[in-house]
This record gives C-alpha cells, structure tokens and sequence, in this order.
C-alpha cells in the first residue's frame, strides 16, 4: 500500500484540544485591540483610579457610551483581565494589573505591547504579498500604531534598566560618562534611550541617529521637553552611513536586527570608535537554536520577525534578515565580521540580551 493510500488515525482529543487553543488565540487576537480600545478611551485608568464600577458608571465618567462600555466589560472579565460581581454587577481592576495598563514608568506597562502588536497585524495583507514575491516592507510604511507602540514598549523598560544595570555591567562605560563622554546612538527611533542617558550623565554629549525623519523630528522635540537639546543632537541617517568618529560609546537597542546591512552597520560603528570605546548591543530575548525559543516570549518575537522586522530589514540594501530571535551566536558573527574581537553578553532581562562588544 502506498504512503497516500495508508489510513491516517485522527485522535479526537488532540483536534479538539487545538480547536480550543485556537478559540484561545483568536480571543487573544481580539483583545490586542480591546486593549488598546480601553487605554484610549481611558477606561483602564478610570477603574484603576475610581474603584469597581458598573457598565452605566464606567460610561458616565469617561463620556462615553453605555453600550460599548458594557461589552468592553463582559469581554475584560470573560478575559480574566477585570473581575466580576454578578450581585453588584460592578467590575474591578486588580491593582497588580492596573499598574500593568496604566503606569507609564513601570517596567511592567504593556499598552505599547498592545498598540505595537496591532499596528503590526494590520498589516498583514501587505506581508503576504511580500511574502509571494519575497520584497520587503520599510519601516516607514509601517502605520503609527507601530511606531508609537514600538516606543512605548521598549521605554520603560529602559527608564528601569538602561541605568541602573545595563550601563553598570560594561567595563567602565560609567565612569566614563560620568567624566565626559562623546556617545553615538544609533537606530535611535523617538529618542527615548538618547534622551535618558543624556538626562543621566550631564557632562556627555550624544548623537541619536535613524533612517526614520519622522522619528528624528520626535526625537528632537523630546530632547527639548527633556531640557537636554543642548547637549544631545539627531540626525537622519542610515547605520552604515551615522556620522562622527571618536566615540567612547556606540549604542543600538532593538535595532540591529533590524538593519538590512547589519555587517556594515558594524563596520561603520567600529571606524566611529576610539580604540578603547565600547558599543552596547541590545537585542530581543533570544536562544541560538529555534527551539530554544520555542515559548511565549519566543512565540511573540518570531511573530514580530515574521510581520515586522524580518519585511523591514529585506526592504533595505543587502537585506540580511537577521530575524528578531537571531540569538547570541549570530550576533557575535556580525561583530566578529565587522573586525571586533571581543564580545560577550553582559546582562539580560526577560525580554532582552544586552551585549557588550569591543575592539
């Protein structure tokens, strides 16, 4: 008999159990917008600061209508986001989860996740066709959701760890800073890393770099508002082409995956160094093997890799396509080919690997 023609055994349970993940991840899918929905409409912050409240009260002081905000509701708590009283019919925020949806400065604050994640769905039709033809889709075609997103989910994450351990762990870098350092940042985005450092260590200077106009133009607004623009400038440029020389700190978060020519990108950060300088890599949370990765974190960057990153860095010259879960090895290769020798991974959160990397 041949392969074609052999009975196929179908266990039931095991179709059933994925036809309930898939009702699970299609209720998932949903709520990246349900969340974004209740962070516009303040709907979180309105229950994180008044207490539990009804469908008709909740719609009152956020002036908006009773019926959304009911099914908004229903759909939180079916969720397990909000909680329930089916005697009082009032809904509650658990304050563990409201710093999560509304405090900007804890690391742990996700409407940006959200915002990012569904700007990035949103372009999946486009990503298909990509995928048929093998271009490649910019960043600058991305919508706002993604750019706006994208910094709202990566800053506070710096606010709580670019100072206080990521710069620690390199080998002098803040000894250096404290005395004077001249600082390249390169795929700088809105600016949120340049404009914390430069706020951390006054008597350096530093040059934020992107491709990007419209994120130069944030960035340069937000150094303004940080009161820093005196000692902090921005300028539109690709990584292989940033300008300067004599840097004693080169730094790329979340960005190098993304390049289209991260070898180059790398060659022009070692010709912008001084001899002694030090460039600090941050990257994704990432293993070296795919199954190493094989959990939700993973699940979520490879995500990411295929909509986003992986389109943004084909749709630029050489288009590498490192992918968002390029792990430590990979990465050491594209230092390794761009003339540094040493590199080793200095310190790492859940979400990210920071990598030290030197001459």
């Amino acid at each position: 008999m041949s392969t074609t023609e052999e009975t196929v055994h179908i266990d039931g349970d095991k179709l059933m159990e994925f036809v309930f993940r898939a009702v699970d991840g299609v209720g998932a899918t949903l709520d990246t917008a349900l969340v974004v929905m209740g962070d516009r409409l303040g709907y979180y912050r309105c229950l994180a600061a008044t207490g539990p409240l009804t469908a008709a009260r909740l719609a009152e002081r956020t002036a908006t209508s009773e019926h959304y905000a009911r099914e908004w509701l229903h759909a939180q708590a079916a969720g397990g986001t909000l909680e329930y009283d089916p005697v009082t019919g009032l809904f509650t925020l658990p304050p563990e989860y409201a710093i999560a949806l509304t405090d900007e400065n804890s690391p742990a604050y996700l409407p940006g996740f959200f915002q990012l994640t569904l700007g990035t769905v949103a372009g999946t039709a486009r990503a298909v066709e990509a995928a048929r033809s093998g271009a490649g889709i910019g960043w600058h075609e991305q919508s706002t959701d993604v750019h706006e997103g994208c910094e709202r989910f990566f800053r506070p994450g710096y606010h709580a760890n670019l100072v206080e351990s990521w710069l620690p762990a390199l080998d002098g870098v803040v000894a250096g800073l404290e005395r004077g350092a001249r600082v390249a940042d390169i795929g700088c985005g809105h600016g949120s890393s340049t404009v914390l450092m430069a706020r951390a260590f006054p008597r350096s200077e530093f040059v934020g770099s992107d491709y990007h106009p419209e994120s130069i133009a944030t960035a340069r607004s937000r150094a303004e508002e940080a009161g820093v623009a005196d000692r902090v400038a921005f300028e539109v440029a690709p990584a292989t082409a940033f300008g300067g020389a004599g840097y004693d700190l080169v730094t790329t978060f979340d960005a190098l995956h993304d390049m289209g020519d991260p070898v180059g990108a790398a060659r022009r950060v070692r010709e912008a160094l001084t001899d002694d300088g030090t460039w600090m890599i941050v990257e994704p949370m990432a293993g070296d093997r795919p199954e190493d990765n094989f959990n939700p974190i993973g699940r979520a960057y490879y995500g990411f890799s295929t909509l986003l990153c992986t389109p943004g860095s084909l749709s630029q010259d050489v288009g590498l396509a490192l992918g968002t879960q390029a792990g430590p090895a990979r990465i050491c290769d594209v230092t390794t080919a761009a003339g540094f020798s040493r590199f080793r991974v200095a310190a790492q959160t859940p979400f990210n690997l920071v990598y030290e990397v030197r001459p």
